[in-house]
C-alpha cells in the first residue's frame, strides 16, 4: 500500500493474539514490503502485545493485556488470528495463566473484544471458521464473529492472508477510520471483485480455451479452480512481497481461499464439479460476483447457488446449496456461546 499519505497521530496501541491457529497469517504479515516490518513498528503503531514474536512472555504477557483492559478501553486495536474454541472445549487454546487460572482463548476475546476500539479478523479461521473449524471440527470452534455478536468485525480472510490485506487495513484505521466493506465485513479495497473477473486468463475462459491438466497455460475453470466465486484481488496485487506471483500464474487452480465455505465447501479443490444447468438464465461472467453473494445472503445457495451465470458457464459449473454446516456454526454461536 502507499504510505505517503497523512502520518498517524501518535501511535496507537495494536495487540495480536493467536487462538486455534497455524500461525501462517502472521508469519505472512511479516513479509511486508511497504512499509516492511520494521518500518512499521517503529514508526506507526505501537505494537504492544504478539502471541508468537513478542519478547515478554508468561505472567508479563498477561499483564499486558490486563493493562490494555484497565488503562486503554476504546484506544487499541485488537488483531485475533484462529477460531475459538468455546464450551467444553475452552481449554483447547490457552492464551495464558490468569490468577492462578488458564485464560482461555474464549475469555480474552470476550474481554478483549469488548473494549477494542476496532476488531479484526485475521485469515479465514477468524473470519469465517476455515480449516480449524473444518469437519469433524473436534475443538467445537467458532469463527471471531460467533463469539463477538454484539461488536463489528473486520473480516480478512485468506489462507493465509497477503501481507498487504492486512496491512492495508490496519493502516486505514489507523489514518482513515474503516474503510469500506461488503456484506461479509471484508474491505472493499482488497475483496471488491472475484479473482475471475480480474485473471489473466480471462480471455482464455471467453474462448472456452480450458486446462486439461495441472500445468497448463490456459482457463483452470475445468480443473476446479474456484476464481468465479472467489472475491481477492490476488491476480492484480500478487504475492512473495514484491508482487511476482499467485496461485494460478503458477499453474494450480485457485481453491477459493478466502471464501466463507473454505475449505469443506470448496473440495475437492482439484476436480471441476457436475454441471449445473438452468434454462432461460444467462447473464454475463463479469456479473457473478455480485450474485452469487446476494443467492449466498438470502440462502438460496451456496457462495453461488448453481452459477447463474453465461451460457458457457452455466453449462461448465455447479455449486451445490449453502454450506449448512457452516450457517450452523454461526447460528449456534449467535444462540448464547457468549458469557
Amino acid at each position: 500500500m502507499d504510505v505517503d499519505g497523512p502520518k498517524p497521530k501518535g501511535k496507537p496501541v495494536v495487540l495480536w493474539i493467536g487462538t486455534n491457529t497455524c500461525a501462517g497469517d502472521l508469519l505472512s504479515f511479516l513479509n511486508n514490503s511497504n512499509p516492511d516490518y520494521h518500518a512499521w513498528v517503529n514508526e506507526y503503531v505501537d505494537f504492544r502485545y504478539d502471541y508468537l514474536i513478542g519478547a515478554a512472555e508468561g505472567p508479563r504477557n498477561v499483564e499486558i493485556l490486563e493493562s490494555a483492559l484497565t488503562d486503554m478501553p476504546g484506544q487499541y486495536i485488537l488483531i485475533v488470528e484462529g477460531t475459538v474454541p468455546v464450551g467444553s472445549k475452552e481449554l483447547c487454546s490457552v492464551i495464558g495463566i490468569r490468577n492462578g487460572e488458564p485464560w482461555t482463548a474464549f475469555q480474552a476475546v470476550r474481554e478483549l473484544g469488548a473494549k477494542a476500539e476496532y476488531i479484526i479478523a485475521a485469515g479465514t479461521c477468524a473470519a469465517f471458521g476455515g480449516p480449524y473449524a473444518a469437519d469433524p471440527n473436534p475443538s467445537d470452534s467458532l469463527p471471531l464473529q460467533a463469539v463477538l455478536r454484539e461488536r463489528t468485525i473486520i473480516n480478512v480472510p485468506g489462507c493465509p492472508i497477503n501481507p498487504e490485506w492486512m496491512m492495508g487495513t490496519i493502516n486505514h484505521l489507523i489514518m482513515y477510520g474503516v474503510p469500506e466493506l461488503d456484506g461479509l465485513n471484508r474491505p472493499k479495497l482488497f475483496y471488491g471483485q472475484t479473482i475471475h473477473d480480474q485473471c489473466q486468463r480471462r480471455v482464455h475462459y471467453e474462448n472456452s480455451v480450458f486446462a486439461q491438466r495441472l500445468g497448463e497455460p490456459w482457463c483452470m475453470y475445468k480443473l476446479g479452480c474456484k476464481g468465479p466465486t472467489t472475491y481477492a484481488d490476488c491476480p492484480s496485487r500478487q504475492w512473495n512481497s514484491e508482487h511476482l506471483n499467485w496461485p494460478v500464474k503458477a499453474n494450480t487452480p485457485c481453491i477459493g481461499c478466502t471464501s466463507p465455505e473454505f475449505p469443506d465447501g470448496d473440495m475437492p479443490f482439484f476436480e471441476h464439479l457436475p454441471d449445473v444447468k438452468l434454462p432461460g438464465i444467462k447473464m454475463r461472467a463479469n456479473q457473478v460476483g455480485k450474485w452469487a453473494g446476494l443467492f449466498t445472503a438470502i440462502g438460496i445457495g451456496r457462495h453461488l447457488a448453481a452459477n447463474i451465470l453465461t451460457g458457457r458457464l452455466a453449462g461448465n459449473y455447479k455449486r451445490d446449496l449453502v454450506n449448512l454446516r457452516r450457517k450452523k456454526i454461526f447460528k449456534k454461536g449467535f444462540r448464547g456461546k457468549g458469557k
